[in-house]
């Protein structure tokens, strides 16, 4: 029976890319220097470090231009709140989505089952795997999905026939 799995994850290689790059471009930007500005990945959280709001805005700005030149989608970041860490300095840390909410997947097979499209969709850890007797109902139903479901950004993949 063809399926195909309904995902939201972001390439981690490109995701270290444009933090890499952002971490050079902080380094030789002349309003970063004498301050304690910096970006680091641990697993799937990006912590930016700064003097000020201000310059953590700068900064995430930064990042978001080198994400989008890797062509990750910044949908893709949850942004935190912006905390105080001695002295002057703040930090804000912005966790990588991984996988789709519990939530959002039972929109999601809610508005499957709605559609009266003949498919079934099933929620297995973080994923919505759809299946189907004909390739043009899995069609329909991806064309659904992106239709009332573009604001966050799904992908599809796994495809079986």
């Amino acid at each position: 029976m063809p399926s195909f799995d309904t995902v939201c994850e972001a390439k981690m290689v490109d995701v270290k890319h444009a933090i890499e790059n952002t971490s050079k471009e902080i380094s030789t930007r002349f309003d970063f220097k004498g301050t304690p500005a910096a970006i680091e990945l641990k697993d799937k959280e990006m912590t930016l470090i700064g003097n000020a709001d201000f310059q953590l805005s700068q900064i995430e700005d930064i990042l978001r231009n080198k994400l989008t030149k890797q062509n990750v989608d910044v949908r893709f970041l949850d942004k935190g709140e912006v905390q105080k860490i001695g002295g002057d300095k703040v930090k804000m840390v912005i966790k990588v989505r991984d996988g789709i909410e519990t939530e959002l997947a039972k929109k999601i097979q809610r508005s499957i089952k709605d559609s009266k499209v003949k498919v079934q969709a099933a929620i297995q850890d973080g994923k919505l795997r759809v299946t189907g007797k004909d390739r043009d109902d899995l069609q329909a139903a991806q064309a659904l999905v992106r239709k009332e479901f573009s604001d966050m950004p799904l992908s599809f993949d796994n495809y079986r026939d």
